[in-house]
């Protein structure tokens, strides 16, 4: 093995790239190695690692996913330790050294800073919930809405194995943007929790009613719910949004069996009334019509709705690409991980921009997030067969790795 390797301390882990290009013999020298260092600065009795820890860690150093770890079938209490610690030094290391020297000190945030009025974890707000399976298609696969700040016109088609899915807005408002969806995750948390309380009540034996298909909510807890500020221009932008939102129609073409099916086309809200305004002329309550395939996908009482939660700091993200990214992935990694061809995620994100800016953009949105991350998932370019390929990873210890982050 090369002396300069075994020369490092535990505090300066070696590059992956550079780990990589060792044989299997020189892998397990350097791990056991940086295991010892490590726990000797650390003031900690060394622990050699067996064979089948370093199987393990030899797998996270390449990948940096703590799943790769599988501390779980660990029995042995030390060894267990030991992958800990020096898993969360490593990932924490890589952490420090990406923000110091990788990431611009002017690069614009990721996410944007909550309201200071936000007080959405001290009182109670429903759970943020996605849009409900249609025809077994899940919109959570695409970007149901655009990923432009302006208006855009036109129709953003899909095909999904046997389906084909299209996106077309109104000729004057156009297709509802990625913040425009926000109230729509509005109106569907809204009926989720209703739902969450009839069976509640159902199970105490309880005679409640069914929620309704009119949802009553004021401007003001639209704009708490997506952790908005509540000054004269989010007003008037709400009633914009509201517009392209019923404007903006979806339509699912199921082709199985090779006959071709048409699906009956569907808004993302129904009719909406303004029920009251201030004395400045902005939307005080407004009255928005549920579609049925919202309510239908929702409120089931035989089983459990199809809708998957969603992090309240996805309100925060501040590019629609980056949001489009956060609900494909908790989506396709849910509680583990998931990768998708920048091809194939191109094409999901109805992006208008070419291929070869569309990978700057993702470029840009994965360095951004090593200093300020994704809710809940980890992010990861890497080079494959077919092109770039974006790795999306569940975080996991996350006060863990953060300590070790500053411990280093």
């Amino acid at each position: 093995m090369p002396g300069s390797a075994m020369k490092r301390t535990a505090l300066s882990f070696m590059p992956r790239s550079e780990f990589a290009q060792l044989s299997l013999h020189d892998k397990n020298a350097y791990l056991q190695q940086a295991t010892q260092s490590y726990m000797e600065a650390k003031k900690q009795d060394y622990v050699p690692l067996t064979r089948d820890a370093l199987s393990r860690l030899r797998r996270f150093y390449l990948r940096r996913s703590f799943a790769d770890l599988k501390l779980e079938q660990v029995e042995d209490d030390l060894m267990r330790d030991a992958l800990t610690r020096l898993s969360e030094a490593i990932y924490g290391k890589e952490l420090k050294r990406a923000i110091e020297s990788e990431i611009p000190p002017s690069a614009a945030p990721l996410k944007r800073a909550p309201p200071i009025d936000d007080d959405q974890l001290m009182f109670f707000v429903p759970s943020v919930h996605d849009a409900p399976l249609k025809d077994e298609i899940n919109l959570m696969d695409v970007a149901p809405f655009s990923l432009s700040k302006t208006k855009r016109d036109g129709i953003i088609r899909y095909e999904l194995g046997d389906s084909i899915i299209t996106v077309e807005g109104g000729a004057e408002v156009g297709i509802a943007n990625a913040y425009d969806y926000d109230i729509f995750l509005n109106m569907v948390s809204y009926l989720a929790e209703e739902m969450r309380r009839y069976v509640a009540s159902e199970k105490k034996h309880l005679r409640p009613s069914l929620p309704g298909r009119v949802y009553r909510p004021t401007a003001a807890q639209i704009l708490k719910f997506c952790r908005r500020g509540q000054g004269g221009k989010q007003y008037l932008e709400l009633e914009r949004a509201l517009d392209r939102l019923q404007a903006t129609r979806i339509k699912i073409v199921n082709l199985g069996d090779g006959k071709r099916r048409d699906a009956e086309s569907f808004p993302f809200i129904g009719r909406y009334k303004v029920v009251s305004r201030t004395a400045q002329d902005n939307i005080d309550q407004v009255e928005i019509e549920i579609p049925n395939w919202v309510y239908d996908g929702v409120v089931q009482p035989l089983g459990k709705p199809s809708i998957l939660t969603l992090n309240p700091d996805y309100f925060l993200i501040t590019k629609p690409i980056a949001r489009f990214i956060y609900r494909l992935a908790r989506k396709a990694a849910g509680q583990t991980e998931a990768f998708y061809k920048m091809k194939d995620l191109h094409y999901r994100s109805g992006s208008q921009l070419p291929l070869r800016k569309f990978r700057q953009t993702v470029e840009e949105v994965v360095k951004s997030t090593v200093s300020d991350p994704l809710p809940d998932y980890d992010l990861e370019l890497r080079e494959g067969r077919e092109g770039t390929v974006l790795y999306m990873r569940k975080r996991l210890m996350i006060a863990s790795v953060e300590q070790a982050a500053l411990d280093i």
